[in-house]
């Protein structure tokens, strides 16, 4: 066998090995928990209570609670593939600090939640989440679904089944395949995903007032996407896109301001009512 036979077979065998070892190890690539339960109390966030939801497998899940102000929107916000609930503390004293309530789920595998990840236990523990909230004596029309980035594939499809108020997509993909098949261009990703997260294939069920927020330089999910979501979408919808601003720093280039002024809309009734134009956000 000749010298390059011999190079070409090894290097076969390396690239079985590790388009093996991606299949096996999928999700640890997918999602990166911090399993640490944190009180929102150590945190300073007052006001927010910790919610334990039983699921119908024996999972115990965590959930934070920051109720509205009266006559406010109340965010069923579910996070992105790092860090735990703790890591969003800021975001969650924000949105309270402008009378906006949160509930906010914590993934199985993260911030003291039992079990382990994946999309069908993932959008199955939303739509629990969705129904706690509505124990909590939130009307359906004051739930603003709020998904941030992985969490976007999750709010699409609770959306497109349970009745609310707006939706709000933060960095959204169009599907995790098409995520990694950009981060992994030299594997066969698109045959062995198990978690595909097709936020395509939900956006025409979803009635509600849509926003779309994206930073324009962000390196893990492509502006594109974001684009490309907003286009497939129902009227009335929104896009807010960030110049400057990356996949976890929007907020430093107007995010808030920008999902703030568009929650004043929808109290307004001004998006909700009646369909809407089109029409191009800037912070």
């Amino acid at each position: 066998m000749s010298l390059f036979l011999k190079f070409a077979a090894v290097a076969g065998l390396i690239y079985v090995l590790i388009a093996v070892a991606a299949f096996v190890m999928q999700r640890k690539l997918m999602y990166f928990p911090d399993p640490e339960r944190v009180s929102p109390a150590s945190l300073g966030l007052s006001g927010v209570v910790e919610r334990v939801l039983q699921t119908t497998d024996g999972a115990e899940l965590i959930a934070w609670y920051g109720p509205a102000a009266t006559g406010q929107p109340t965010l069923l916000y579910f996070h992105g593939n790092a860090g735990n609930l703790a890591s969003r503390a800021e975001r969650i004293r924000k949105y309270l600090a402008q009378g906006v309530g949160i509930f906010m789920l914590s993934y199985r595998g993260y911030g003291g939640s039992t079990g382990s990840p994946s999309e069908r236990a993932n959008v199955a523990d939303a739509k629990l989440a969705y129904e706690a909230l509505l124990g909590e004596g939130v009307d359906p029309e004051s739930i603003i679904v709020y998904g941030e980035s992985l969490g976007t594939g999750v709010a699409v499809q609770v959306a497109a089944e349970k009745p609310v108020g707006g939706v709000i997509l933060d960095a959204p993909y169009t599907s995790i395949v098409d995520v990694a098949a950009l981060a992994y261009p030299f594997l066969p990703v698109r045959a062995f995903v198990f978690d595909r997260y097709d936020t395509m294939r939900y956006l025409g069920s979803l009635k509600a007032p849509l926003l779309v927020i994206h930073g324009e330089a962000d390196e893990v999910i492509p502006v594109s996407m974001g684009r490309a979501v907003y286009a497939a979408a129902n009227k009335p919808k929104e896009i807010a896109t960030l110049p400057g601003a990356g996949h976890s720093d929007h907020h430093l280039f107007g995010s808030y301001e920008a999902v703030l002024r568009w929650l004043e809309l929808l109290e307004t009734s001004a998006v909700s009512a009646q369909p809407q134009p089109e029409t191009q956000m800037r912070p």
